[in-house]
């Protein structure tokens, strides 16, 4: 079985084009890209070198982390940020540093434990959605630079596609429309693409497991499973630095290559950032009567235990070392020696609990999801390469059957490089809704249902005589469908309007609801289980021709309108539209 690069089909564009994959992760970030040429089959190239990083061969990470002067402009990004002349800099000027900023666009129903730990202030005058603007806009001019300074005739290749780059944006799978929304504003602030309907129409976004299925599939690590196409499921576990994106797919076709989602994605909270921010907690606390707990020494302390303990840890039964300073700092009372924090394995194996917790129980929700058609989980992302988490879930999943397999390449871009995958060979043909989708209807109120009397004092009458109950919720589209990309679920219904000046501002709000797979009977507005996806509004004043005047209950003429609600939900990207017959027509 060959590798997807092996049966990618030529570009069929008529000119040359750009594509660039911006991976922002909570910890690293990466970029990859493809020059589209007409009749060529495109090749995925990384951008390999960052400011900053111009020592390390090869390298296609840098860190997510920012500084911003006390005018609140950026100063310094990436790999820069972590200079010591930069860290330096920073301190004598007091400069602020931005980091994990991709965690506050998290969906409100995302709830996150920060252990005590608290984001760092944002730059004056700057909120979320410019903090990423910023950092994209810093990715976007290394992705220019890198590509000048690589390719033949560099400046001129760039000049002829940058007024038409597509750019492909990743984001966890719990990441939904009001997150796409914001990374493309996003996109606008950093200057990636012109604030018009043709500009956003150059941004498109997978998730972070679809991104990581097609790296596996690009790399050949799928060829097992392609071989033998029998129907087994298999769950692509994406461990980053702040989520964990699990993802369940089975192979329904190989010539071409067709995969369906089997189960709804899952997303948690459970990256290795929370392993240090468990490790700070607990630092803190086992540091407090030493001269070592202050918050300096607490935060290098930290530093250290990512870059040696947390990656290298594998067996809770043997002591592990922190090495943090040199052979002077001691303080035995605490278990240092020779610049050494010592702990116990099974201290530091409480810090991974959490996360492998949180890991095994969305992988076994999966597995259930999809009947027990999951026979095996590739791990990938840059905390896949942990050797306590991969034994952890190896040990775990066994009991139910399921192998736990980690790809040998670099699992750390896979999501950029997956993101150009999804672009340009597009395996996935059918994806599972996640959430229950519809919107607010009039319900007839029945005098004998003991619920329509308790909320009769919401009772109102539409002109043409019926009493209703509003904040009836109508299901459009179910949880746990699988949706093909050219299905589309429409529904119908009718208002009443008196005033046909109202058209022309007509709207309709989307609600999603999170809680289950049971049809709710009403929208709860202030439960957490219901949220609005959207709002679609439309101009049916052009229906005010042909609609026709109806004498109401009360004397009052009013006009019946009908119109479909349609949701496309198959692609990565949610749509929604409303839909209307205008003297045969539909628009």
């Amino acid at each position: 079985m060959k590798p997807a690069s092996g049966t990618r089909k030529p570009y069929n564009g008529l000119s040359r084009s750009l594509v660039l994959a911006l991976d922002i992760g909570t910890t690293f970030s990466g970029v990859s890209y493809a020059i589209l040429e007409p009749g060529e089959v495109p090749k995925i190239h990384g951008v390999t070198r960052f400011p900053g990083q111009e020592h390390v061969a090869g390298n296609s990470k840098i860190p997510s982390i920012m500084y911003y002067d006390r005018a609140a402009k950026m100063v310094a990004a990436g790999a820069e940020a972590e200079s010591a002349s930069i860290v330096a800099e920073a301190e004598d000027e007091n400069w602020l540093m931005v980091e994990l900023f991709k965690l506050r666009l998290r969906p409100k129903a995302m709830k996150l434990k920060m252990n005590g730990m608290r984001f760092a202030p944002l730059p004056r005058g700057k909120n979320a959605v410019d903090v990423f603007g910023d950092f994209l806009a810093y990715l976007f001019q290394c992705t220019r630079s890198f590509i000048v300074d690589t390719h033949a005739n560099g400046l001129s290749l760039w000049r002829a596609v940058e007024h038409d780059i597509q750019f492909v944006l990743s984001h966890p799978n719990g990441w939904e429309g009001a997150q796409q929304t914001k990374m493309r504003r996003a996109a606008v602030y950093g200057g990636l693409i012109p604030d018009t309907d043709e500009g956003k129409a150059r941004i498109r976004f997978v998730t972070e497991g679809e991104a990581s299925l097609h790296a596996c599939v690009l790399n050949g690590l799928a060829a097992d499973v392609l071989q033998n196409p029998s129907g087994h499921g298999f769950i692509v576990a994406d461990a980053g630095g702040g989520t964990l994106d699990i993802s369940s797919y089975a192979i329904r076709g190989s010539a071409p290559l067709v995969i369906e989602e089997i189960a709804p994605p899952d997303c948690v909270f459970a990256g290795s950032v929370f392993v240090s921010r468990r490790a700070r907690a607990f630092f803190e606390e086992k540091l407090k009567a030493s001269k070592y707990g202050t918050p300096d020494s607490l935060d290098h302390i930290t530093k250290r235990f990512d870059e040696t303990t947390k990656r290298l840890f594998r067996d809770n039964k043997e002591l592990q070392f922190v090495p943090f300073g040199s052979p002077l700092d001691k303080d035995p009372t605490v278990g240092i020696r020779g610049g050494q924090l010592k702990l116990t394995g099974a201290e530091v194996a409480a810090l991974f609990e959490p996360s492998i917790e949180s890991a095994v129980a969305s992988i076994k929700a999966q597995i259930q999801a999809s009947g027990g058609a999951i026979k095996s989980v590739w791990l990938v992302g840059g905390f896949a390469a942990s050797p306590w988490l991969f034994s952890q879930l190896q040990e775990r999943l066994t009991p139910l059957h399921v192998t736990v397999s980690r790809p040998d390449s670099q699992t750390s871009k896979a999501v950029a490089d997956g993101a150009i995958g999804f672009y340009c060979d597009h395996h996935v043909s059918a994806r599972m809704s996640k959430f229950m989708y519809g919107v607010e209807y009039l319900r007839e109120f029945n005098s004998e249902d003991e619920e329509h009397v308790a909320r009769q004092h919401r009772l109102f009458e539409l002109p043409s005589g019926p009493k209703l109950l509003p904040d009836a919720f109508d299901c459009i589209l179910s949880r746990g469908l699988k949706v093909k990309e050219s299905t589309v679920f429409s529904r119908k219904y009718c208002t009443e309007v008196t005033n046909i000046a109202t058209l022309s501002v007509f709207e309709v709000e989307l609600w999603c609801y999170r809680g289950g797979d049971t049809i709710p009977k009403w929208i709860l507005r202030n439960k957490e289980d219901f949220s609005t996806l959207c709002y679609v509004r439309a101009d049916l004043s052009p229906l005010a021709g042909s609609a026709q005047a109806k004498p109401g209950k009360s004397g009052k003429t009013y006009y019946n309108i009908v119109f479909n609600i349609e949701i496309h939900f198959g692609l990565t990207e949610f749509r929604a539209r409303i839909k209307w017959i205008d003297n045969g027509p539909v628009l």
